[in-house]
């Protein structure tokens, strides 16, 4: 989470923006976010410098040459008149004939032949004043872009600031979570991947991150430094990020590039984000389209049936939708106007035989007693394997929301026989609104017990992890809350006897007056 200091200077930057008379915050948070692409075009551009002069191989760049002066590292240094100009695309009379602005470098070159394209093709600089543009810059030049995910705790607390923020359910998953459902499913490169509410694209960025660092040869990584200080760049819990080349992926290239990376949504500002980030992160040619995904005209239920071998989500479940527009193959097996539940019937139609899914639900999933609730409970443990039940602390999502969730691991059209549940008490940060680093983490422990995992041995209830039958299961409506077959161990507590208790009491009494008599005596 971002702390209190780079609060300051968002919010002191939102101040500005509307004192410069943008006051709609769509477009105050889009008009941000391409100031902070066009920053971390500049971070990747130096980044391949770096990887070029190690390797000694020219990769693929950014900047042609004739267009440097539209670097970042090269804008901000300029005075307030001219970078409106570039940024604009003013062009002057002695410009020379391949000259063009930093947003025609968007829409044209950035994204040419990409199929992201047309989320960047209408994309402007609505800011008109040089001194409004200059302090906007110099805000986002001071932001430490380069620490962990700071870009995407930085739009996270952007959106909080609009009044429709967390309405629909819509809440961006930690990184450091998502990170553990795709080691948990162990995406590889030859493999379909879809988020079919993808938001800004973490599932979607974290897979193609896990693939890098599973598919990289060691004498390639290295440990990432700012490329301003040179310090050493640590994550949250003071741990050096490593830089990851994914040199091994090459033969997969074409299909990472144009197949591997689908995602839907019906948010077309954070589809925009999701653009700009999947690009940053190397991932050219995804499948990100503009679709309600559970709605009938959208026809993603059809279009995609048994489509993926992995899907990753965390969808929005709040509230209800209106079932008139819902795809009829979703309300067939379960008529309910809750999009958590509606969203888990969809994954599973979507997921090839033998593909995996690894979903946030709210907890009222695993344990509701409406009809709905246990048509799809039981959808996924009588039609599929039900393979684990991840309880997380209700922390997890604060300071946006304190709902209590779990991640629900599927097989699709496997059978059940045991499911593996396992509860985080802790996550690596403290479980208030603040979400400050802690030592506790039992995420490293889930995944070692996730990967040792075995229904012969792991039967003690008293443990954070344990498998139960699938009859046991079923004898019980399906419920799969963790607290319904954990054993408590209560702790036996011995006291003293009463009588010895008393005269403790009266001794401790005793000493009270001869002090109030002591005191007396003073006056």
């Amino acid at each position: 989470m971002i702390n209190g200091t780079l609060k300051s200077k968002i919010d002191k930057l939102w101040l500005d923006f509307h004192s410069g008379g943008i006051t709609n915050p769509l477009t105050v948070i889009e008009q941000i976010s391409f100031l902070l692409f066009a920053r971390m075009l500049d971070m990747r551009e130096m980044a391949a410098e770096k990887r070029d002069a190690r390797t000694g191989k020219q990769g693929k760049r950014i900047f042609p040459k004739e267009l440097q002066y539209l670097r970042w590292s090269h804008l901000i240094h300029l005075g307030a008149e001219e970078q409106l100009r570039i940024v604009q695309g003013n062009r002057n009379a002695d410009d020379p004939v391949e000259w063009k602005g930093l947003f025609q470098f968007f829409r044209e070159d950035v994204v040419s032949g990409t199929t992201l394209g047309h989320y960047l093709k209408d994309a402007q600089c609505v800011i008109q004043k040089p001194g409004l543009l200059k302090t906007a810059m110099n805000a986002v030049n001071e932001l430490p872009l380069h620490l962990g995910d700071t870009k995407g705790d930085l739009y996270e607390y952007l959106l909080s600031k609009l009044t429709t923020a967390g309405v629909a359910g819509q809440f961006r998953t930690p990184r450091h979570v998502i990170r553990a459902m795709v080691e948990m499913l162990d995406v590889r490169p030859d493999e379909t991947v879809c988020d079919p509410a993808c938001g800004t694209g973490g599932f979607l960025i974290e897979a193609m991150e896990y693939l890098k660092r599973t598919h990289s040869s060691p004498d390639l990584i290295k440990e990432e430094v700012d490329p301003e200080t040179g310090d050493a760049i640590l994550d949250d819990h003071g741990n050096p990020v490593r830089s990851y080349p994914g040199d091994q992926l090459d033969e997969y290239r074409a299909h990472i590039d144009r197949e591997m990376f689908n995602g839907f949504d019906f948010d077309s500002t954070m589809l925009r984000i999701a653009a700009m980030n999947m690009m940053l992160h190397g991932i050219e040619n995804p499948v990100i389209d503009y679709k309600d995904s559970l709605s009938e005209q959208s026809q993603v239920a059809q279009n995609y049936a048994e489509h993926f071998n992995v899907i990753l989500a965390n969808p929005p479940f709040k509230g209800s939708i209106d079932l008139d527009s819902v795809y009829k193959c979703l309300t067939s097996v379960t008529k309910t106007k809750k999009t958590e539940l509606l969203f888990l019937v969809l994954i599973e139609q979507m997921l090839k035989k033998g593909g995996r899914a690894a979903v946030v639900v709210p907890d009222g999933v695993l344990f509701g007693n409406s009809t709905a609730h246990l048509a799809v409970r039981r959808m996924l443990i009588e039609n599929n394997q039900l393979d684990g039940v991840v309880s997380l602390p209700s922390g997890v999502f604060r300071p946006y929301a304190g709902v209590s969730t779990a991640i629900l691991l599927f097989t699709k059209s496997g059978k059940t026989k045991d499911v593996w549940f396992y509860k985080v008490e802790n996550d690596g940060y403290s479980l208030d609104d603040k979400r400050t680093p802690v030592k506790e983490d039992d995420l490293p422990d889930l995944l070692e017990a996730w990967r040792s995992r075995d229904a012969k041995n792991h039967t003690d209830r008293k443990a954070k992890g344990f498998f139960v039958p699938k009859a046991e299961i079923e004898e019980n409506k399906f419920d799969l809350s963790y607290n319904r077959y954990a054993e408590v161990t209560y702790e036996a507590v011995e006291y003293d006897p009463p009588k010895e208790i008393l005269g403790k009491l009266r001794a401790l009494e005793n000493e009270i007056l001869a002090d109030l008599d002591e005191l007396e005596a003073m006056l």
